[in-house]
């Protein structure tokens, strides 16, 4: 990709290279101890009434609170800024027309990603004001709630729910907004089908070609149970080999596992990757209820053995995670070096 990169690449770049980057933590743990109701979630007697019309109930469609209680919104991102983190990703997991339809709120993707950069960038800009430290918006982009590469009918394995184009068409216009919105990373995370991982690298870069600059991509995979692999098949060396074509400023692992579990398979894709790691884990595995046990005093001191055996460059948590635990992780890994990234033929 011939294009000049962006403003915010030299300054990543320097950062990385003089010490472990913090990434935030989980947003729906925090959104969730808000306890916002229906009318919380559309805007209708407390927020701002969303403009996009829809008959479907709306409670549990986190990305929508973007535009009905950006203030709410705002505070958990500024909390994670001022917990340490460098690194902060709007809330657009599930700002796609895919993951939308099952809101009927496809006509707001473009609103919901566009406000959910400026929304980080407020909450930046608010933090750097108190303390002078420069942070960055990462663009979040999930992997919807449909794959490519399998089929939802036991009884018709060649039938899929969604096509190539329809993700790449889906991607690249939340890959616009967001850019529009003023993010300076594009994070593709986690990724349990490798082929609606390249329709989304497709789409970003489409997406920074019609901007006309470079912007930084972060690729994180998910290994989703005990054999070490993605749920479309994958090792982490496979998957590393599937995307190193995007030339990803860092690749990494985030989401379904603690860093326990986690480390083995990051020790694998950091012996092969010959770029930036970043690995952002559960608190933990989540109990009977669906609730994740570790506090940050559990979850920091593992993260930090991924610093010290340096295996990582940008660190932060996922599901269960919160402003205590990024703060815990920074302080735990701010001792150790970076790794350093290997010259592989």
């Amino acid at each position: 990709m011939s294009l000049p990169p962006s403003p915010a690449f030299a300054a990543l770049n320097k950062a990385a290279s003089e010490r472990i980057l913090i990434l935030d933590g989980a947003m729906g743990t925090q959104i969730q101890a808000l306890g916002l109701g229906e009318d919380d979630y559309t805007g209708h007697g407390s927020g701002h009434a969303c403009r996009h019309h829809t008959d479907h109930p709306q409670q549990g469609n986190n990305d929508l609170l973007i535009l009905t209680q950006p203030e709410a919104v705002e505070e958990i991102h500024y909390r994670y800024a001022m917990a340490g983190a460098d690194i902060v990703e709007t809330n657009t997991f599930s700002a796609t027309t895919i993951a939308q339809h099952d809101y009927g709120l496809e006509e707001a993707v473009h609103d919901l990603n566009v406000e959910g950069a400026r929304v980080v960038r407020r909450a930046l800009d608010r933090a750097t004001a108190k303390d002078g430290r420069p942070r960055f918006v990462a663009g979040a982009i999930g992997p919807t709630n449909r794959t490519a590469s399998m089929s939802p009918d036991v009884n018709d394995p060649g039938y899929r729910a969604v096509t190539f184009e329809g993700l790449r068409a889906a991607y690249l216009q939340q890959a616009k907004g967001l850019i529009a919105g003023g993010a300076d990373i594009l994070l593709i995370e986690t990724i349990f089908d490798t082929l609606n991982a390249k329709a989304a690298i497709f789409a970003c870069i489409q997406a920074m070609e019609d901007h006309g600059s470079r912007l930084p991509m972060m690729i994180s995979g998910t290994i989703t149970d005990a054999s070490g692999r993605t749920l479309s098949g994958q090792t982490p060396t496979a998957f590393w080999h599937s995307v190193r074509h995007a030339n990803p400023w860092t690749i990494g692992l985030n989401c379904a596992l603690g860093a326990s579990a986690m480390r083995p398979h990051l020790v694998e894709l950091s012996g092969v990757a010959d770029t930036l790691i970043c690995a952002y884990p559960n608190a933990g595995l989540p109990n009977a209820f669906g609730q994740y046990d570790e506090g940050p005093d559990d979850t920091a001191p593992q993260v930090a053995e991924f610093a010290r055996a340096g295996l990582v460059n940008v660190v932060g948590g996922c599901c269960g995670t919160t402003p205590d635990h990024i703060r815990a992780i920074a302080d735990a890994v701010a001792p150790f070096a970076p790794r350093k990234v290997p010259a592989y033929a």
